[in-house]
């Protein structure tokens, strides 16, 4: 059985003593810190510290962190999770998979669990794509991109905030925003439609404490690894950030989207995907 915590009503972050308690009332064998929209920082000691008192292990999920992590931009649960679980295709920008690091004397139950328990044959050319990301997780050019991407995170929240958009948690520390767009009189799905049509890809999602379901959402999330990568920095979050303040402030003015679409485009077009040309 799996016993969730949750964040603070008011400031939407993790609260540790929360944590603390129901750990210590429901003693579990295992505690797990991560999330798909957490905009925060996590306090891997102190979740630590909590599983030690229960005589749990603590398992840190970094699918959505990775790449901020190799690059010095967040905090590393190294040294403190006893299991660490990764993605590799999210921010450290590899090929779909993922790694399990851990303690050396949960090796083998980890190795045995995996394989032939839920993974067959090795995918040689995926284990060489894994091998060119983490090459280029440990350069400099790599930490350079994993600052810009919480500085252009941190930008586009300001401007959507300096708009009048309540942001969960009232900001962000890594990659992700997350709004909560009932202030505004929508759901997820219409946010994320709107802008969609205005050349701008975000998803719906839900919000803490949301009302709507998860195919609705009460929230639209997004990142900013994939423009990073393209060479934006913060003069574009700024731009990006009025684009969608513009849109959502009517998500049935069809005239503005295509407008802004238009816009859009033209901005890409000048930071083309890497490796790839665009025509």
């Amino acid at each position: 059985n799996f016993v969730p915590y949750a964040v603070d009503r008011e400031s939407h972050l993790v609260d540790y003593d929360v944590m603390e308690q129901l750990a210590k009332e429901h003693k579990p064998k295992v505690i797990v810190t991560g999330a798909t929209a957490y905009p925060r920082l996590w306090d891997f000691k102190r979740a630590r510290e909590i599983a030690d008192e229960v005589g749990a292990i603590l398992i840190a999920d970094m699918a959505h962190l990775a790449g901020l992590i190799a690059g010095g931009a967040h905090p590393s649960p190294a040294g403190h999770a006893q299991v660490v679980t990764s993605s590799t295709h999210k921010t450290l920008r590899g090929p779909r998979g993922g790694m399990i690091l851990c303690d050396a004397n949960l090796r083998r139950k980890i190795d045995s669990g995996v394989f032939p328990g839920t993974q067959g044959g090795p995918l040689m050319h995926v284990i060489a794509g894994k091998a060119v990301m983490l090459k280029e997780a440990a350069t400099d050019e790599f930490k350079q991109y994993a600052h810009q991407v919480v500085a252009n995170s941190k930008t586009l929240a300001q401007v959507l905030l300096d708009a009048g958009f309540t942001l969960v948690s009232g900001g962000t520390d890594n990659h992700l925003v997350l709004i909560d767009v009932t202030k505004n009189g929508l759901t997820g799905v219409e946010a994320a439609d709107a802008l969609e049509a205005a050349g701008i890809v975000v998803n719906f999602n839900s919000i803490p404490f949301d009302t709507h379901g998860p195919r609705v959402g009460g929230g639209i999330r997004f990142g900013t690894p994939a423009i990073t990568s393209r060479g934006m920095g913060e003069a574009e979050m700024q731009q990006i950030g009025e684009w969608m303040a513009r849109v959502l402030r009517d998500v049935k003015d069809t005239a503005e989207q295509e407008k802004v679409r238009g816009e859009v485009l033209a901005l890409t077009s000048k930071f083309p995907a890497r490796g790839v040309p665009v025509r």
